[in-house]
C-alpha cells in the first residue's frame, strides 16, 4: 500500500543520507521532506532526489502548527521520522533560545498534530491510521558524560550538560509522555556521533580534512582527549529503518558504533591517511593546534547498542577505518582535490 511519510530536517547531514537510502529501499513510500534550511540544512545534499516523483520538499518550520496540520491533511501523512533539530553544541551555548524553540516546541507541535490526526482519543487510533508511527531521532548527549569505563544504555538516567542536550532530553520526554498518556505509537533512537558524506563543514571530521588540505592550522579543543563513539552515517540509517519498521511501540534504542576514539586519535588517523594519499613536504600532523576548551565539554560518550543488535538484528557494517576512508574520499571530491597534482 502506498504511504506518504513525513520526514523533518532531512536536508541536513544524517537526514539527507537517510532520504536516499529510504527512497531506494521502499518504492511504496512517498517522502515529504519538511526543512527550514537553517544553518545545517542544504538542498545540495538532496540533489539526487530532485525530479523523483516519490519525493517532495517543503520549506518550513516544525514550530508552525498551521503548516504541519496542512501537510498532514494535504498528503494524508501515515508516518513521521523526525530528524529536525538545532544540533551544534557551540551554537547552543551562544544562543540557547532557538534550541529550546526548535527542539522542544517543534517536537511538541509535530507529535501533537500527529496524535490529533491519527487518533480519536487516547489509546484509540482511527481505523485507517492504526499502523502509523512517530519515530523521534535523538542523541546520546542526553545521558551526560561518562567516566573512563562503562557505556550508556537505554536505562542510563538522563543528565544533559549543554543547552543542546537539555533541549533534546526535553524532546525525548515529550515523546515518551505522548506514548504513555495518549498511547501514540512512538519510538525513540539515541545515537552516538555520526560521520560520513554530507556532514556540515564546521563539524570535527570535515574540519580536520578541510584545514589539512588547505594547509591551515587544525584546531583541537582542550587536550584533545575527549572521547566519542563514532558511527558511520549509513549504519545509523539502517538502524533507524529497523526500529521504524520492526520495534515494539514505546521503545527506545541506542545506536552506537563501538568505535571509541579521542579527538587526538581521530586527527591522527585522518592526517596519516592524507599523508599517504596526498603527501606534502611536512606531515599534516604538524598543523595540529590546541585551542581553548568548549564550555561544559563532556569528557566521554560511548553507547551500548546491544538491545538493537539482540532484538532487531542490527550490526554496524563499517568499522572506523573503513568508514573514515570512504568519508575522506567523499570530501576529496567535494573539495575538488586532484590527487595527481
Amino acid at each position: 500500500m502506498h504511504k506518504h511519510i513525513l520526514l523533518t530536517g532531512t536536508a541536513g547531514f544524517v537526514g539527507s543520507n537517510f532520504v536516499l537510502y529510504f527512497l531506494e529501499k521502499y518504492p511504496e513510500y512517498t517522502l515529504i521532506n519538511l526543512d527550514l534550511l537553517s544553518y545545517a540544512g542544504n538542498l545540495k545534499n538532496l540533489k539526487e532526489c530532485e525530479g523523483n516523483p516519490r519525493y517532495k520538499f517543503i520549506k518550513g518550520n516544525i514550530c508552525n502548527r498551521e503548516l504541519i496540520e496542512f501537510i498532514f491533511k494535504e498528503y494524508d501523512i501515515q508516518g513521521v521520522i523526525h530528524f529536525a533539530a538545532e544540533s551544534h553544541v557551540d551554537n547552543s551555548i551562544k544562543n540557547p533560545a532557538i534550541f529550546i524553540q526548535t527542539n522542544v516546541n517543534g517536537t511538541f507541535t509535530l507529535i501533537d498534530v500527529a496524535y490529533k490526526y491519527w487518533m480519536n482519543k487516547p489509546f484509540t487510533y482511527k481505523e485507517k491510521y492504526n499502523k502509523c508511527r512517530f519515530h523521534h531521532i535523538s542523541t546520546d548527549e542526553v545521558y551526560g558524560t561518562l567516566s573512563k569505563t562503562g557505556f550508556f544504555t537505554e536505562n542510563t538516567p538522563y543528565s544533559p550538560n549543554s543547552p543542546y542536550s537539555a533541549s533534546k532530553a526535553s524532546s525525548d520526554m515529550i515523546i515518551r509522555a505522548y506514548s504513555k498518556t495518549y498511547g501514540i505509537n512512538a519510538v525513540i533512537t539515541n545515537c552516538s556521533n555520526n560521520y560520513g558524506p554530507k556532514q556540515h563543514d564546521e563539524k570535527l571530521i570535515p574540519t580536520i580534512i578541510r584545514k589539512a588540505l588547505n594547509n591551515e592550522n587544525i584546531p583541537i579543543y582542550g587536550d584533545g582527549k575527549n572521547i566519542r563513539d563514532w558511527l558511520y552515517v549509513l549504519d545509523h540509517c539502517k538502524g533507524i529503518d529497523l526500529v521504524y519498521h520492526n520495534s515494539k511501540k514505546g521503545e527506545t534504542y541506542n545506536i552506537g558504533g563501538k568505535n571509541e576514539k579521542t579527538n587526538l586519535e581521530i586527527v591522527d588517523i585522518i592526517c596519516t591517511l592524507l599523508d599517504k594519499k596526498f603527501p606534502k613536504k611536512k606531515s599534516y600532523k604538524e598543523l595540529i593546534v590546541f585551542v581553548e576548551d568548549r564550555v561544559g565539554h563532556d569528557k566521554r560518550y560511548a553507547v551500548d547498542a546491544t538491545k538493537l543488535e539482540k532484538e532487531l538484528g542490527w550490526k554496524a557494517d563499517e568499522n572506523f577505518n573503513s568508514g573514515i576512508a570512504k568519508t575522506i574520499e567523499w570530501y576529496l571530491k567535494k573539495y575538488k582535490v586532484n590527487l595527481n597534482d
